[in-house]
């Protein structure tokens, strides 16, 4: 029961709270139904003032014609309202644009230059100088110009019974291949006794390009001269000339490789390989095979990795009284360096391990170039190693009238180095540098005792230098260019001997070339040099004079073919001595034609 009447409370509850749920609902569709009325009427208040019109003349027409009745609902029906709604396709337009009137004035005369100033750096190329030896004659190069033709025919003669000749011919087409062949003789007898020599040459020459951008050459040469060894003191007239003879021969094949472009993995290398026979009257020789493989590999714009590695193999022989020499001279040595190089500093670090005849030695490899901004200045410094190779070669090209070698040493160089370099204008370069050098086995030339004509070759073990050298150049394009240079040398604390024998202290060079006009050209070459130290025959140290020396040379076309040219040499006639007894030759000239042709 009690049951039961919970129930019918819960139902009771249920129906109230429905009750009122509908209520609410009611309400609010009321509500609805107000505001559309409310804008219907907004929409039919305009008309209101025609239906009543119309709802009176109606009902004076029902007075006359029975009309059926018509209920009030349906005459207030305006759900359906009859409207006709037209719409039109929109035509987008631009505003009307006013027009520009442009008026046919002339434009006013400027007659103010604009003034631009470009700042381009100099592109020079600086040379070190290094000590040339004075020949008995003093016969410069030829100052002509590159030939533009392919062949070319230079014959001349001077005094001093000289005759010249000179020959060169190319074949190719200068893009894949090309052949040059070059031959030279030149011969000159002085006044004194046996003053005469000559030297003659030939060389050919072959570049190929390969389609893969490598560039091959392949050179191949023979060399001779023949000079005697006419400084005796005294003199002895017992003498013959083949007693005095002194000829040496020399025949070298080179070859070499090189890639023309950098490829994908950024190397650059160029392998030589250098074969030379050198021999001399007296059945001395010697053979040197030389080996070089430099290559360069870059990381980016700022660094790069240098290596070269290279082998100098030399066999050397003399038929000497009562023993025999044999002396095998070898060097090799391999040179990696790093490269750090922005525009305004390149820095180069590296050592050169280097076993010369089996000896080693650790080489330094340091050197620092800094640009000073605003001024074209460019300070360096650095502390290098390096070997000069001596071989019976080299020590003859030095000084020509030597004894046949019974030694043979190379030299080794340590030198620390401060400096600068720039240019000035779009004209003018300079250079300096101070170095302080330190030389093991640096080889000197006395004059023999007995009678003084060949020079003996000694090695000091070491030799401290301080060198000062200075470049000086000039130069306007191809018409004009004069480059000077001084190199001052002063040798002290030698191990074994007082003075530096053969050795020069002091140098001044000069050239210059001046392109006159089209059609005439001239070169001059200027020296001065302190004289070197020598040994008497009481073995005592002294000093040649000094001496010094111009030449000039000049060359003028008078056919489209057709030049002529002279050469004038030691115009001061000053005959000097490069080496103790040996005069050179006084003033000489000679001249000639070259005739040129395709």
């Amino acid at each position: 029961m009690y049951s039961f009447k919970k129930i019918c409370i819960l139902l009771l509850f249920l129906v109230a709270c429905f009750n009122v749920a509908e209520a609410k609902k009611q309400k609010k569709k009321k509500v609805d139904e107000t505001s559309q009325t409310k804008k219907k009427k907004k929409t039919t208040t305009s008309n209101a003032s025609k239906k009543k019109s119309s709802q009176k003349h109606v009902e004076s027409i029902n007075a006359v014609i029975p009309i059926p009745r018509i209920e009030r609902a349906s005459l207030n029906d305006t759900s359906n309202p009859k409207e006709v709604v037209i719409t039109s396709a929109f035509k987008p337009s631009l505003k009307t644009a006013a027009k520009i009137n442009f008026t046919a004035a002339s434009l006013l005369s400027d007659t103010n230059k604009l003034s631009v100033n470009y700042k381009i750096p100099s592109q020079n190329l600086f040379f070190s100088y290094q000590p040339v030896s004075i020949k008995p004659i003093a016969l410069g190069l030829d100052s002509s110009e590159t030939w533009q033709n392919e062949h070319f025919v230079k014959l001349g003669f001077g005094n001093y019974s000289s005759p010249f000749a000179e020959l060169g011919f190319s074949f190719g087409d200068r893009e894949t291949s090309s052949i040059a062949l070059h031959a030279s003789h030149i011969s000159s007898k002085g006044s004194l006794d046996f003053q005469q020599f000559s030297k003659t040459g030939f060389d050919i020459l072959s570049i190929f390009n390969t389609p893969s951008q490598h560039e091959w050459t392949a050179k191949a040469f023979y060399n001779t001269s023949t000079q005697y060894f006419y400084g005796i003191q005294p003199k002895d007239s017992s003498l013959t000339k083949n007693d005095l003879l002194q000829r040496f021969h020399l025949v070298g094949l080179e070859l070499g490789v090189q890639n023309k472009q950098v490829g994908n993995y950024g190397f650059i290398y160029h392998p030589q390989l250098f074969v030379n026979y050198f021999a001399d009257n007296r059945k001395a020789s010697e053979i040197n095979v030389i080996a070089k493989l430099p290559f360069t590999k870059s990381f980016g714009s700022l660094y790069a990795f240098k290596m070269a590695i290279n082998a100098d193999i030399a066999s050397y022989q003399a038929p000497l009284v009562p023993n025999a020499v044999k002396i095998n001279n070898n060097l090799f040595y391999i040179d990696p360096t790093v490269q750090f190089m922005t525009p305004n500093f390149k820095l180069n670090i590296g050592i050169q391990p280097s076993w010369d005849n089996q000896q080693f030695s650790l080489l330094p490899n340091i050197t620092a170039e800094a640009r000073i901004k605003e001024t074209g200045l460019n300070a360096e410094l650095g502390w290098v190693g390096y070997f000069q190779k001596n071989s019976y070669r080299s020590l003859a090209g030095f000084n020509p009238w030597i004894q046949t070698p019974t030694s043979i040493l190379n030299t080794r160089f340590s030198e620390q180095y401060i400096g600068f370099k720039g240019s000035s204008g779009n004209h003018l370069t300079y250079q300096a540098r101070l170095s302080f050098i330190q030389l093991f086995n640096q080889a000197l030339f006395v004059n023999n005792y007995v009678d003084g004509r060949s020079f003996d070759i000694l090695f000091d073990p070491k030799i401290q230098s301080l060198r000062i050298h200075g470049e000086l150049g000039y130069h306007i394009q191809e018409k004009f260019s004069f480059i000077g240079a001084l190199n001052l040398n002063e040798y002290t604390n030698l191990a074994t001997y007082d003075k530096a024998f053969g050795l020069t202290p002091m140098e001044i060079t000069g050239t210059l070339k001046w392109k006159i006009s089209k059609e005439l050209q001239i070169k001059a070459d200027a020296f001065f040099r302190d004289g070197s130290s020598y040994q008497n025959k009481l073995l005592q140290s002294q000093k040649l004079d000094p001496a010094g020396d111009l030449n000039l040379g000049a060359e003028f076309s008078v056919m489209p073919k057709l030049n002529l040219w002279i050469q004038m040499n030691n115009l001061f006639n000053n005959k000097y001595q490069r080496w103790n007894q040996y005069e050179v030759l006084g003033f000489n000239v000679l001249g000639g034609v070259v005739y040129s042709f395709k």
